[in-house]
Parts: C-alpha cells; sequence; structure tokens
C-alpha cells in the first residue's frame, strides 16, 4: 500500500504498459486518472486503441476498490491535456505521481521514412511528453508536498537502434527532456526518471521490423540480443518497477535512467 491516499496519472493506459502502470498504483492504494487517445495512426502497422480499451482499464481499477477517472484525449492538445489535469485536481483532490507513457513506433529503414511519418513519431513521443510535463509538474510544484515523474522512454533512448530512427531520435529527445527537468525541479523534492524496457508484448507491434533485421542479420544481429535468454518483458515487470521508483523507497534518486533490457545494452 505504498500510494494509499495518493493520486496517479498514467497516460496511453488503454492497454499494455500504461493498464499495467494504472493497475499497479491501484492495487497498492491509489486513486488513479488514465488517459488515451482511442485511435488509430495512419503511420503505424498496428491498431490504435479504443475506448472499450480504456473501460476496461477503468474497470480493473476500480475492481480494486479506487476511484478511476479516464479521459479520450490526444497529449499532443495542449489544452485538453491542461483540462484533463485540471479536472484530477480537482475531482480527485491533487496529484502525486505522473507517468508519460503515451507513445507510438513504427519501423522502416531510414531512407524510406516518410515526412508524415517523422512528423507523426516525433509530435506524439516528444511533444506529448512534453504536453504532460508542461501541465503536470506545475501542479506538483504549487502543492509543495513532493512527487514523482517517470517518463517512459526506450532502449532506443540510450541507442540508435537501426530501422527505428524516428522513434529512437523522440526517444533520445524525452530522455533529455527528463534529465533537464529533473534538474530544475529537484529543489522542489519532485524526482523525474526515465524507463528503458526492450521488447514488452503490448498492442503496439512492428512486424514490418523483421524482415529488415534478417536482411542486415550479419552486421546487426547483435544489437537486438539480449543477455538474459529471455525475450520479452511482461508489462506487470514494467508496471512493479516504476510503481518502485515513484515509491518513496527510491527517495534519492532523480535524473537516472533505468533499463529494464534483458540486458541488451550489455552486448
Amino acid at each position: 500500500m505504498r500510494y494509499e491516499n495518493k493520486v496517479c496519472f498514467v497516460t496511453g493506459a488503454a492497454r499494455g504498459q500504461g493498464r499495467a502502470e494504472a493497475l499497479r498504483f491501484a492495487q497498492e492504494g491509489a486513486d488513479v486518472a488514465i488517459l488515451d487517445i482511442c485511435a488509430d495512426f495512419p503511420t503505424t502497422g498496428y491498431p490504435g486503441p479504443t475506448e472499450d480499451d480504456l473501460a476496461e482499464t477503468v474497470a480493473l481499477v476500480e475492481k480494486e476498490g479506487r476511484r478511476c477517472l479516464s479521459f479520450v484525449a490526444d497529449t499532443r492538445d495542449l489544452a485538453a491535456m491542461q483540462s484533463a489535469t485540471d479536472t484530477i485536481v480537482a475531482e480527485l483532490g491533487g496529484l502525486d505521481v505522473v507517468v508519460a507513457n503515451a507513445g507510438i513506433c513504427s519501423g522502416s529503414s531510414f531512407v524510406d521514412i516518410s515526412p508524415e511519418q517523422w512528423e507523426a513519431t516525433m509530435s506524439v513521443n516528444a511533444t506529448g511528453t512534453f504536453n504532460t510535463l508542461k501541465t503536470t509538474v506545475p501542479v506538483l510544484i504549487e502543492q509543495g508536498r513532493g512527487g514523482a515523474v517517470v517518463v517512459v522512454s526506450s532502449v532506443a533512448g540510450l541507442r540508435g537502434l537501426p530501422f527505428l530512427a524516428d522513434y529512437s531520435a523522440s526517444k533520445h529527445a524525452i530522455t533529455g527532456l527528463a534529465k533537464s527537468v529533473a534538474n530544475e525541479v529537484a529543489q522542489h523534492r519532485i524526482r523525474v526518471n526515465t524507463i528503458h524496457p526492450a521488447s514488452v508484448p503490448t498492442g503496439m507491434t512492428t512486424p514490418e521490423l523483421f524482415p529488415l533485421v534478417a536482411g542486415a542479420a550479419h552486421t546487426l544481429g547483435p544489437i537486438f540480443m539480449n543477455a538474459l535468454p529471455i525475450t520479452t518483458t511482461p508489462a506487470e515487470h514494467i508496471a512493479a518497477a516504476v510503481a518502485w521508483i515513484c515509491s518513496d523507497e527510491a527517495a534519492e534518486f532523480t535524473g537516472i535512467q533505468l533499463p529494464l533490457d534483458m540486458g541488451t545494452l550489455l552486448r
């Protein structure tokens, strides 16, 4: 019950990692606010989350006996993000934890990335994260009781993964953003950290990567190899790490990049 009497806000929570994080906070006593766009993106090869997915996350949180606010909104829309944040504070009584999880991914050779694909990936992953922090961090400062922010980056935010140039650029961007914000808000006892998962089985799939990687396996294959004999990390394990780093047990950690990568960065 590390989050009893606390309020946690998770973006991209209709399914996958975001849902697992929202549920973990609820299981540990938090009231939860969740947000997702609930729409498809023309530049990704997988279907986007739906309003039914978002409603299912709400039901799972409420099954734990916790309150849950949900919002269908685009993190790229600053006004919508501000409205959601204002509603959370008004209805749930404040804000303690923010997880900027929303993001998209698509794979292709760098020379084949279209301007539309680049813009979509950068705007959702980088601008969306910026808007999430811009609307929530002032609340944490004003409350004067500290808080924790987690920005969900990726192994691609620490390494230039091939065939993911736009994604990697966006994840490097938010890693840098988080480090800068961490420096600014530490004086307010607000901690800002990034997590860096590798492969997590969620609705965000990129099968278009497989032939690209296979075609360059003799030179690029080791970049995708894990040191541990594990191929994927369950979303629930990511959620457990997020719950720890946002808790008082990790009170001395800010501005760090936490790899949840099965040892792929050792290669």
